[in-house]
């Protein structure tokens, strides 16, 4: 683990400390695309990683985000029915397109175009939890209640 130098990491870190988060983000050798891998990595819980589950809305064409406990699946019909319209696939370019940041890295904030975001409910049964930072090998901890304030996003039973 050494402090972040993506350039991707450091806009995140910037954007956490203009969001009044003096979150340290950090990057790995390894990467940390799945929550398994990010939580080896930083010796916590798969269930305290917030991972981001992007999906695309059928109707809209618009992202929808859902932050989830590592430990959990996200069940697509819940999801489809909190943002009211069926949910589509997701794939890499349109997570890039979309957030800004490629699969395994989506961070909760500073996406590229305005998304949906949900926010795990689980989430909040930990003290701290670990969030990707914008790219494939760098996070950030932060508390559930950071998670929320920094997001907007309301909590959800998410959970498949």
């Amino acid at each position: 683990m050494k402090p972040a130098q993506h350039p991707t990491a450091l806009r995140t870190a910037q954007l956490l400390r203009d969001a009044g988060i003096e979150a340290r983000v950090v990057e790995f050798e390894q990467p940390t695309r799945t929550s398994a891998e990010a939580a080896a990595a930083i010796g916590c819980s798969v269930a305290e990683i917030a991972k981001s589950i992007v999906f695309r809305g059928k109707e809209s064409g618009q992202a929808i985000v859902v932050v989830a406990s590592g430990d959990n699946r996200v069940s697509e019909a819940k999801v489809a029915s909190l943002v009211g319209e069926p949910l589509g696939r997701a794939d890499a370019d349109f997570v890039r397109e979309a957030t800004g940041y490629a699969i395994g890295g989506v961070a909760p904030l500073g996406h590229a175009r305005a998304v949906r975001l949900l926010l795990d409910r689980d989430l909040q049964r930990f003290e701290t939890v670990w969030a990707a930072a914008g790219t494939p090998y760098s996070v950030f901890p932060l508390t559930p209640a950071q998670l929320r304030g920094l997001t907007g996003a309301d909590w959800a039973d998410v959970r498949q």
